[in-house]
């Protein structure tokens, strides 16, 4: 690596400063994002051990749940032990190919998310809307389908960001990166060239992703909705619409929380810069510890499986200490 009138040629090292204006607080706000990553391994790895082991469940609305659970996984490890590496053990270097790879990858599994929820938003369509064709349509050979689909997708719509990055942008103002992990945008703004080519790709990308998706998903529900709403006994409704309320709750807070970090870290020039990176963390973060939570609590036989466990262990538990009372007792008499 060497300068050039003022300019970095291909820094072979990033440094990632983790929440500009708030460094000296960073060790604070690491604590509860450690809180949810801890929370959000435990809740998705519990509903990948319940789907796995509970045959009853194998089928497509909870196969696509693990789904979303184990990207959740990886797209949370992929950002919080960096991040937390910089907020705690001031390790903010970051070699530019791994800088390159890690964006890769969390871009990657922000479209299978994207990609898992409107498959299950379309599960839920032809279920309500068309249920006596659901296990003719929904086999197992069209999930695993859909699952290598979605991955396909979003890892070779990807793919092009990396190598515009690192095939057409040679120089750069500095090799200080404002931000927590590495995003496209952040590195993009760093270099020295003419980046109309790489900001209009990543655009496309964002709106071919979460455009196409948002606008399926949304076209399923109002389908489902007038369905729902057009059956003459309210506990037939309420049972429908009890089926979907999850993922509403699910979609909502990926979008929203997508599109408002998207909008504000593109046009929100008088948003000071640690909101973009907080809400970007946010979105990342936010869905992955709520996904289980949501599903946990709003699905019957994912809480029953749950509550099954825990009330178990707590019974074991019980009976052990009961034995071992009784026989300190048997031994005193």
């Amino acid at each position: 690596m060497f300068k050039l009138n003022g300019t970095v040629f291909m820094p072979s090292v990033l440094t990632l400063v983790g929440i500009p204006g708030l460094e000296s607080v960073q060790a604070w706000i690491g604590i509860p994002f450690c809180a949810m990553y801890i929370v959000a391994l435990f809740g998705n790895s519990l509903i990948l051990v319940i789907i796995k082991s509970e045959r009853s469940l194998h089928e497509p609305m909870y196969l696509f749940l693990a789904m979303l659970g184990a990207t959740d996984i990886a797209l949370s490890t992929c950002i919080l032990p960096k991040m937390l590496g910089i907020f705690w053990f001031h390790l903010p270097k970051i070699h530019f190919d791994a800088c390159l790879l890690q964006m890769w990858l969390i871009h990657t599994f922000q479209a299978i998310e994207s990609g898992i929820l409107l498959a299950m938003a379309l599960d839920r369509y032809v279920a309500i809307c068309h249920p006596l064709r659901h296990a003719t349509i929904f086999t197992h050979q069209l999930l695993t389908q859909i699952g290598v689909g979605v991955t396909l997708r979003g890892a070779l719509l990807v793919a092009p960001c990396l190598i515009l990055i690192k095939c057409r942008l040679k120089y750069y103002w500095t090799t200080v990166v404002s931000h927590s992990y590495c995003e496209h945008m952040a590195i993009v703004k760093l270099a020295a060239e003419d980046t109309r080519i790489n900001k209009i790709y990543g655009l496309f990308v964002a709106f071919s992703v979460l455009g196409f998706d948002i606008i399926f998903i949304t076209v399923s529900y109002i389908q489902i909705f007038i369905t729902v709403f057009s059956l003459p006994q309210k506990e037939a409704r309420l049972k429908a619409f009890n089926t979907c309320i999850a993922h509403i709750c699910v979609f909502l807070e990926f979008y929203l929380l997508a599109f408002f970090s998207f909008f504000t870290h593109r046009f929100g020039f008088h948003i000071p810069p640690y909101i973009h990176i907080l809400l970007s963390n946010l979105y990342l973060l936010v869905p992955t510890l709520l996904n289980p939570i949501v599903y946990g609590v709003k699905t019957k036989q994912i809480r029953d499986r749950v509550s099954h466990i825990f009330h178990s262990k707590h019974a074991s538990g019980f009976l052990i200490n009961l034995l071992s009372n009784n026989k300190i007792l048997h031994e005193k008499h």
